[in-house]
């Protein structure tokens, strides 16, 4: 009887230890699946569930100028085609404002997108919220404006550096190798205006006969006070007769483009001195249409957002991506400016 019992007991100890292991392998099993089925990769972002709608957030420097609406319509364009991504589209109010959009930034990585496209205001700034989102799981594509110090997916814009490089060479083409010139930059920690600027003066001091007589000037963010900088600058070159004593001036982006412009014809010198800016708008296309602008060097921004969201998604997906993707730019002038390719340029179908 008691061997009997002993045996017994020892069973029913060996089945309850079966049973335990099993609803331990269960447990196991079922926490392994607790992340409603996404797959972390060893860069610590998602891949999406099937038949997601992925939330892609698009943060340009700004949203009043031109250029940004443009980048908006080609984010629309690519999400529109891919039919899973929704765009949120959100900058800061200034376009001078870096803290801001850091705020932007960081609001976004806690709402929990999918991913981010970024131009970022400051080439160093906007580093510490972009590692941010990464720790998170959220991978950044850059556009336009570089960044450094940040592990981001790709970086997609003009070269910036290439395209100042041309307007140089163009700009000494119109004087002829001589000839005295300024240039009003853009505004201190833009990495795209700043390649733009050095590429500018870099292709200059290769003509000897011209010489750069100012280059320390910054527009700021607006057309406003891109025009207050440029009637400062240019006082200081007014003769007496009210003609300028410089030959060419030379602005890095759409507001100091406009800027300038408007100094110009408001004290009749539009027209007087040689003049190539960056990037278009309807005035400013309307001042290369009237003389008053020589050339301009026309970005594509409208495929930057376009490839921005494209390269984004990729990137979610676990699809290879380039690190760098150029997307262009053309030098326009007044003969040039009506050709099908430039004309599909400057003014691109809305989307």
């Amino acid at each position: 009887m008691d061997a009997m019992f002993a045996f017994n007991r020892m069973g029913g100890t060996m089945k309850t230890t079966k049973t335990l292991a099993w609803l331990l392998g269960a447990t196991i099993a079922l926490a392994g699946c607790g992340d409603k089925g996404t797959e972390t990769s060893s860069t610590g972002s998602a891949t999406p569930e099937a038949g997601k709608k992925l939330k892609i957030a698009v943060i340009p420097k700004g949203s009043t100028h031109e250029f940004w609406k443009s980048i908006h319509e080609g984010a629309n364009e690519a999400a529109s085609e891919l039919g899973n991504v929704e765009i949120i589209w959100k900058g800061p109010l200034k376009e001078d404002d870096r803290n801001d959009q850091i705020k932007v930034v960081e609001d976004f990585t806690t709402q929990g997108v999918d991913g981010i496209v970024l131009a970022p205001l400051d080439d160093k700034a906007l580093a510490r919220p972009v590692m941010d989102a990464k720790n998170s799981g959220i991978p950044t594509v850059i556009i336009d404006s570089d960044l450094k110090d940040a592990e981001t997916v790709s970086f997609v814009a003009t070269d910036n550096y290439k395209g100042g490089e041309t307007a140089g060479e163009e700009m000494a083409k119109l004087l002829g190798d001589k000839g005295k010139i300024v240039v009003l930059r853009y505004a201190e920690g833009s990495a795209s205006t700043n390649f733009r600027e050095q590429g500018f003066i870099d292709a200059i001091k290769k003509h000897s006969g011209i010489t750069i007589v100012s280059e320390n000037r910054y527009a700021g963010p607006t057309t406003d006070s891109a025009q207050t900088e440029a009637e400062n600058l240019l006082a200081g070159f007014k003769k007496p007769d009210g003609s300028l004593d410089i030959d060419g001036i030379y602005t890095p982006n759409e507001s100091s483009t406009a800027g300038m412009l408007r100094v110009l014809q408001q004290n009749n010198w539009a027209g007087k001195v040689k003049f190539v800016g960056f990037d278009s708008s309807p005035k400013l296309l309307d001042g290369l249409k009237s003389g008053e602008i020589n050339g301009l060097i026309v970005q594509n921004p409208r495929k930057m957002g376009y490839e921005g969201v494209k390269t984004i998604v990729d990137a979610i997906n676990k699809r290879t991506v380039s690190k760098r993707i150029d997307t262009g730019a053309t030098f326009v002038t007044k003969e040039n400016m009506e050709s099908p390719d430039i004309a599909k340029l400057i003014a691109p179908p809305k989307a």
